[in-house]
């Protein structure tokens, strides 16, 4: 699809995993231009020519972090979260003013079937107290099977959005459809624990119930 004017650019920071992958290839279907950055250029490099093998049809840019943060006017951070706080303190000053998607889930290996919260309660509220009132962090994408994002199906899954500013979630929101999934407002950063503690949950659900890629739906809303 080619990009419209109007469009946004987005920048994936780690954009290197299933998810990252994923996301780039479904917003680039919905016209935005797909920044991919890593922690030096010729592994962004890399990682575009990878997600050009997956998907030839998704044009991306390689840039450093520091560069593909201040180039995106959406950011989207997707390393593990052992590198969360690095990554997110090497870009500080390129955030301000800007939409900060986190999608961290602190898992703990091998224990990752159990719930283990940072001392600030939710890898999201950390991202949010490293970055400051300047930057409007929004935690989403935790409940979502990465590797389903990369595929051509409609993805059975709702995503939980939480983050201190309502008109940013709704962004995020409005992002999460153009990328075939609903998302819903799930009220401030705070309760980013609450998505993030779920990822555990689920993993014992598919490791018990031999299930590959269990997920949630929001219920109890009228037909239209």
């Amino acid at each position: 699809m080619r990009k419209r004017a109007d469009k946004e650019s987005i920048a994936i920071l780690g954009g290197t995993g299933d998810l990252g992958t994923g996301l780039a290839i479904r917003w680039s279907k919905a016209g935005y231009r797909m920044i991919i950055g890593s922690r030096t250029l010729p592994k962004a490099q890399k990682a575009v020519a990878a997600l050009q093998e997956i998907s030839p049809e998704t044009p991306a840019e390689a840039m450093e972090n520091g560069d593909a943060a201040a180039a995106g006017d959406i950011v989207v951070i997707t390393v593990p979260a052992k590198h969360q706080v690095s990554t997110l303190a090497g870009v500080k000053d390129a955030l301000r003013g800007k939409i900060l998607i986190d999608v961290t889930v602190p898992l703990e290996p091998p224990r990752v079937g159990t719930v283990q919260l940072p001392p600030e309660g939710s890898a999201g509220k950390r991202a949010q107290e490293l970055l400051g009132r300047k930057v409007m962090v929004v935690s989403a994408f935790q409940n979502v099977a990465a590797h389903l994002l990369q595929k051509d199906i409609r993805i059975e899954c709702d995503v939980l959005v939480a983050g201190d500013k309502r008109a940013a979630r709704q962004r995020v929101i409005d992002l999460i459809g153009e990328a075939g999934m609903t998302g819903w407002h799930a009220g401030p950063i705070d309760n980013a624990a609450a998505a993030e503690a779920l990822t555990s949950i689920l993993i014992q659900i598919n490791r018990r119930h031999d299930i590959s890629h269990s997920g949630i739906r929001i219920v109890g809303q009228a037909d239209h």
